[in-house]
């Protein structure tokens, strides 16, 4: 029978012997940030303050394996190293081209091939453990934050709830708008996906998430009635699997382990741990989750091309003033290549529909599509072709797949109906993205978890969905607050990194207009709002969602929205609230672009260039027009001889402006 060992730094076991107690403090370089951590009982616990404040009392971490080599004693510290942090990295395809990793780390040597590592930020701390032993399973995790306060937080609860069936939440495609709610009051039954924001008090903000995660189940925490306690969860190993859900596209887990999260064969460097600390707009700067990442893999990038991306799905491939029928045949996708190709768009995506539906075999191409042409005919005009993919059907036969399309000159692969985070899947993402990078070929997370670092290992992913995008616009009711979400995304989900919110509706809809339509949709709030989401949402991969014949009716909207870049090198975010609005300015080169979106409430937003170090007098600017607050398509684009901006904001509304040489 296997033996037990348990790995705890969490609860006193039965141990003869009193472990010695060990206390550490780290602090952050600039000594604004300190955990205190204490190990003692065979428990390990960490702290957070900030400029003296307690932000989270003594929080327990651990860790539970079984393997075959019998009960030890892991508390008892054996050695504790530390170390200062301070090297820049390389952030190709990012909200910037360099970020600065500097931190204060420290390694506790707990026993024979394992360790925990504490990392002390200027803007968080984050925690890992390091496995160098025998193989083992682990049956448990233990994660814990005790706040100081039953602060609100703001969350995105998973939506498969089933009081009869706790493990249908694990099933989810991490897509929720938030509640925001004492954390005492969160639903204790009710899983809450990453990242997730707690407001504490004095504006300071605590963004919990995770990076480097891979071949290891991704954290949920839920509350426990508790005043400021969250507690951590993960999915249990997948027993028995089957094919099947959205058109036969999907692995359908049927059973899950009683008791298991991971196994682990070899040396491992579990996940990061991450609370990000500081106001609204710091919280929005925050790079850890890059920092954290494993570098990367990958040592020619320069086949790597972001860029923006012609998609008919979202508009169900409408076209007018044409004289075939559109629709998934190559008539409609030569149409899509030529708009791509005229407004410089780098990318045209075949989404589903190109292969044979329910089939799951991405070789059986439907007739009306002749692949090798279309690849042909977009290259001859310079304009890259990405083909979606359903997630069995693309693992099934992942090397063949990345081989063939490769050869045949497409760029990338859109992946989609995960809809999962175990050990499996997040194998499956790190499996994706080192096949692709092999046969040169750029991915797009659907369905997908939040980023987790994995964008640095393997920089030819480019973006993730986890986000109630867009695509909701199709079926959501009219009561859902997309411009709320709006402004809250940029705080809490993009700290982890890039979205595919596949922003560009030119169908835009004033407050109490929108409803929801399959075949013609719309967007809420203004045009303007719109636009603004190229600049305040960072999207490596960046989707013009809407018709071609919609953005062919206005040229020189269409031709500003296709300059955009979607890699940088600077962001500032410059002002903002959580849910209320916020205003981001990017550069590339020596071109500034600002970008700005309120929620339902209008405001005036003032903005000083000079101020910022900004040498440019000469602005143009698309703004809300007059009118916008009743109909939300109404703009005004105006170029303007000054340094000093003050621009109103309609209902949902927004601006963009840049800066001209």
């Amino acid at each position: 029978m296997k033996n037990i060992v348990f790995l705890v730094m969490a609860l006193a076991l039965t141990f003869h012997a009193v472990a010695k107690k060990h206390e550490y403090i780290l602090s952050s370089p600039d000594g604004r940030l300190v955990t205190h951590i204490v190990a003692q009982d065979f428990s390990l616990t960490y702290d957070l303050e900030y400029n003296g404040e307690r932000l989270m009392l003594p929080s327990r971490l651990g860790l539970y394996c079984s393997s075959s080599k019998g009960e030890v004693n892991v508390m008892t510290v054996k050695r504790a190293t530390q170390r200062n942090i301070d090297e820049t990295v390389a952030s190709p395809f990012t909200r910037q081209a360099t970020m600065r990793d500097h931190c204060n780390e420290l390694t506790l040597k707990m026993h024979e091939g394992f360790s925990v590592v504490f990392r002390v930020y200027n803007e968080g701390v984050a925690y890992r453990y390091v496995w160098e032993s025998v193989p083992c399973q682990v049956t448990h995790e233990e994660v814990q934050y005790i706040f100081e306060r039953d602060w609100n937080a703001t969350v995105p609860y998973v939506t498969n709830f089933d009081s009869t069936n706790r493990a249908s939440q694990y099933n989810s495609s991490f897509e929720n708008q938030y509640v925001t709610l004492p954390l005492s009051q969160l639903d204790p039954r009710r899983l809450c996906f990453l990242p997730l924001m707690v407001h504490c008090d004095n504006g300071m903000k605590v963004c919990i998430t995770e990076s480097s995660l891979c071949d290891y189940p991704g954290l949920y925490l839920r509350g426990t009635g508790s005043n400021g306690i969250l507690i951590g969860d993960h999915a249990p190993l997948p027993r028995r699997v089957e094919q099947g859900g959205h058109n036969n596209l999907q692995l359908l887990v049927k059973e899950r382990e009683l008791y298991g999260i991971a196994n682990m064969d070899k040396t491992k460097n579990f996940p990061w741990r991450i609370m990000m600390v500081g106001t609204a707009t710091e919280v929005a700067m925050n790079n850890m989750s890059h920092l954290l990442a494993e570098p990367s893999r990958v040592q020619d990038i320069s086949w790597i091309k972001p860029g923006k991306v012609a998609w008919d799905w979202w508009n169900n491939w409408n076209i007018g003033g044409v004289d075939f029928v559109a629709g998934v045949n190559n008539d409609t996708y030569k149409h899509y290549i030529d708009f791509a190709s005229k407004y410089g768009i780098e990318y045209v995506i075949l989404d589903e529909g190109w292969a044979v539906n329910k089939k799951a075999d991405l070789f059986q191409v439907v007739p009306e599509i002749d692949l090798p042409m279309l690849v042909n005919y977009a290259k001859e005009r310079n304009v890259g072709i990405i083909l979606w993919a359903g997630y069995y059907a693309f693992d099934r036969d992942m090397e063949h797949v990345c081989q063939h399309y490769s050869a045949m000159g497409v760029k990338g692969f859109k992946i989609d109906f995960m809809d999962r985070d175990d050990q499996l899947v997040t194998d499956f993402y790190r499996r994706t993205a080192e096949m692709c990078a092999k046969y040169h070929l750029v991915v797009d997370f659907h369905g997908a978890f939040k980023p987790a670092g994995l964008n640095r290992t393997y920089p030819n992913v480019l973006n993730f969905e986890g986000v109630f995008g867009l695509e909701q616009m199709k079926w959501a009711p009219s009561k859902v607050d997309q411009m709320k979400y709006d402004c809250e995304i940029p705080f809490i989900r993009q700290a982890a990194g890039p979205m595919d919110y596949t922003q560009g509706a030119m169908h835009n809809a004033a407050k109490g207009c929108y409803h929801p339509c399959w075949s013609e949709p719309m967007s809420q709030g203004t045009r303007c709002h719109q636009l603004a989401l190229y600049v305040v949402l960072e999207s490596p991969l960046n989707m013009l969602c809407d018709s071609p014949t919609n953005y062919e009716k206005e040229p020189d909207y269409t031709r500003f929205v296709a300059e955009i870049p979607t890699a940088w090198d600077e962001t500032r975010v410059l002002q903002g609230e959580v849910g209320e609005y916020i205003v981001t300015a990017r550069r590339k080169g020596d071109i500034w672009y600002i970008g700005g979106i309120t929620n339902w409430t209008p405001r005036d937003i003032d903005i000083n260039l000079n101020q910022m170090g900004i040498n440019a007098t000469n602005i143009e600017l698309y703004s809300d027009g007059a009118n916008a607050h009743r109909k939300g398509s109404d703009y005004k684009h105006q170029t303007l001889k000054t340094s000093q901006l003050t621009v109103h904001l309609a209902p949902g509304g927004g601006f963009v402006a840049k800066t001209i040489k």
